[in-house]
C-alpha cells in the first residue's frame, strides 16, 4: 500500500468512524436534503440559506460539489441571450492619451484586489488630463461582472464632473469592450455631453494608460499600503486614492501631484 505508516495507524485508530471533515461533509448533506424541494435554488441561494440558517461557515464550491454528488441542480430554465440585440459597440475615438483640460479624456476599468483570500473589484475613473482618480468603487468580487459596482461608480463620475463645473463641457468615457460597459443599460446613465469610445477586442494598447497604472497600482498597495493584510480594505483604498491624487509623485506631470498639477494651470 502507498500510504505512510503514521497515516496506516490513524486508519486503524478510526475503526471506521469518519473524520472531522467526512462529517462535516454528511451534516452538510442533510442541511441540503432540507433544501430540496426548492427545485428553482441553485447552490449559492442553497449555500447562504444553510448559512442564514444554521450559522455554519462553509464555501459555495463545497455546497456544489455536494449538490453534484447528490445529484441536485435548479430546475430554472437557462436564459439564453441572443448576441448584438441588446449590447453596443463604440469605436475608439480616444486618438492619443493627452488632454488639455480635465474631464476631456476619461478613461474607466476595473481590476482586482486580493485581501486575506478574499476578491474584490475596484472599478476605477481617471482622468487623462493630471492622472487623477475622480471616481471609484470598491466590492466583493464577481469576477468583474457586478453591474453595481460599474453602476455606483459612473454615477460618481457624473456627479463629480458636475460637482466641479465641467457638465455642459464634452467628455471621452473609453473602457473596453466588457458587458456591462457594453449594455444599453450602463450607457444610458450618460447624457448627450459624454461621448463613449472602447478599445478594440484583445487591445489593451488602446487604452495603455489604465493599463499601465493598474499594475503601478496595484505594488504601491502592497508595499506602501499593505493592503493584502489589512483589516479594513475599503478603508485602505481611501486612503490609497488620497495619497494618489494628492501625495503621489507623477513622472508624467513633471514630478507633480494630480492636484498640484491642475491647480498651478487654474483648473479645479
Amino acid at each position: 500500500m502507498q500510504v505512510s505508516r503514521s497515516g496506516y495507524y490513524k486508519w486503524i485508530q478510526r475503526n471506521g468512524r469518519l473524520n472531522r471533515y467526512e462529517a462535516f461533509r454528511e451534516k452538510l448533506k442533510d442541511e441540503i436534503l432540507k433544501t430540496k424541494n426548492h427545485r428553482i435554488w441553485g447552490y449559492k441561494h442553497r449555500a447562504q440559506h444553510i448559512r442564514n440558517i444554521t450559522g455554519i461557515y462553509f464555501s459555495d464550491l463545497l455546497c456544489h460539489r455536494i449538490c453534484k454528488a447528490m445529484g441536485i441542480r435548479s430546475k430554472a430554465r437557462i436564459k439564453q441571450h441572443k448576441s448584438g440585440e441588446e449590447h453596443e459597440i463604440y469605436p475608439n475615438i480616444l486618438n492619443g492619451c493627452s488632454a488639455e483640460r480635465p474631464f476631456q479624456k476619461v478613461c474607466t476599468d476595473t481590476t482586482i484586489l486580493f485581501n486575506k483570500g478574499r476578491k474584490y473589484d475596484w472599478n476605477i475613473y481617471i482622468d487623462l488630463f493630471d492622472i487623477e482618480i475622480i471616481s471609484y468603487d470598491i466590492t466583493i468580487s464577481r469576477n468583474g461582472s457586478d453591474s453595481g459596482n460599474h453602476f455606483r461608480a459612473a454615477e460618481r463620475f457624473i456627479k463629480e464632473k458636475e460637482k466641479r463645473g465641467y457638465k455642459d463641457l464634452e467628455t471621452i468615457v473609453h473602457s473596453d469592450q466588457g458587458a456591462i460597459y457594453t449594455s444599453r443599460a450602463f450607457n444610458a446613465l450618460f447624457d448627450n455631453t459624454i461621448k463613449r469610445s472602447m478599445s478594440r477586442i484583445a487591445t489593451p494598447t488602446d487604452n495603455p494608460v489604465i493599463e499601465a497604472l493598474n499594475g503601478w497600482i496595484k505594488d504601491e498597495l502592497k508595499y506602501e499600503f499593505n493592503f493584502w493584510k489589512c483589516d479594513n480594505p475599503i478603508q485602505t483604498i481611501e486612503k490609497f486614492v488620497n495619497y494618489f491624487n494628492h501625495q503621489r509623485l507623477a513622472f508624467r506631470l513633471k514630478y507633480k501631484t494630480p492636484t498640484q498639477y491642475k491647480t498651478e494651470l487654474g483648473y479645479k
